[in-house]
């Protein structure tokens, strides 16, 4: 019998890893070319200052890139330096990962995340999910995450829905996705459009089991009530 030493392999340094954060939520985000990049600002924001969370991590793709550069006056230069850029001071755990490596850390079931927010969510992109193309990665991670039964929502940003779309969606839907198109709600009485994104990301982020203290909860109208007492 052989006695050989043992070798270090990347799955044993993954396991480690994971295993250090195991109280903490790993999330991955990612930001295609659909308008809302202030959507995508505000649930990075979220995350990063929420305990639950160990790690973010980020793909935007190229026409994610151009999204923040024409709504936010936001350019990718260096990908390191692009979170701290979005939230205009200096991140801690969110991650940026080139769209095109296809062989990230996240491109794999057996690196364990525990949800997916695409936000905004393209037309194409929930084409590809919904279709089972995964030629980059923020489609291959979503593939990773409906195959392992983990938690994917797909913030669909577009309208009117065609019959693709529609289709597209009921596909995703039936496969594991969550289907949750940008719309805003306005029983909250907003004052502002911050009041109006930050109550459609907390029901974002709701579904992935992070719930937000300022997210609004509907109680019923102080009539229902009065009727009740």
């Amino acid at each position: 019998m052989l006695d050989l030493p043992k070798r270090h392999c990347e799955t044993d340094s993954t396991r480690a890893e994971n295993m250090a954060d195991t109280q903490k939520q790993i999330v991955t985000v990612g930001v295609t070319g659909a308008s809302g990049a202030i959507l995508a600002q505000k649930t990075l924001a979220l995350l990063e200052e929420d305990p639950r969370v160990g790690r973010i991590h980020l793909v935007i793709t190229e026409a994610g890139q151009r999204l923040f550069a024409e709504e936010l006056g936001i350019t990718s230069g260096d990908l390191r330096q692009l979170p701290s850029r979005i939230l205009g001071h200096p991140v801690g755990k969110i991650e940026g990962l080139p769209n095109k490596d296809v062989g990230a850390s996240i491109a794999s079931g057996s690196y364990a995340v525990d949800s997916m927010v695409i936000i905004p969510c393209s037309m194409g992109t929930l084409g590809a999910i919904a279709g089972g193309i995964s030629d980059d990665l923020v489609s291959r991670a979503a593939d990773v995450m409906l195959k392992e039964g983990r938690k994917l929502v797909l913030c669909v940003r577009d309208t009117p829905f065609n019959r693709v779309h529609l289709e597209n969606m009921l596909r995703a839907q039936q496969a594991g996705a969550v289907i949750m198109p940008a719309v805003p709600a306005f029983y909250h009485h907003p004052k502002t459009i911050d009041d109006l994104v930050t109550q459609y990301v907390c029901r974002v982020l709701a579904q992935i089991g992070l719930a937000q203290e300022q997210m609004y909860r509907w109680a019923g109208t102080p009539a229902a009530k009065k009727a009740e007492a």
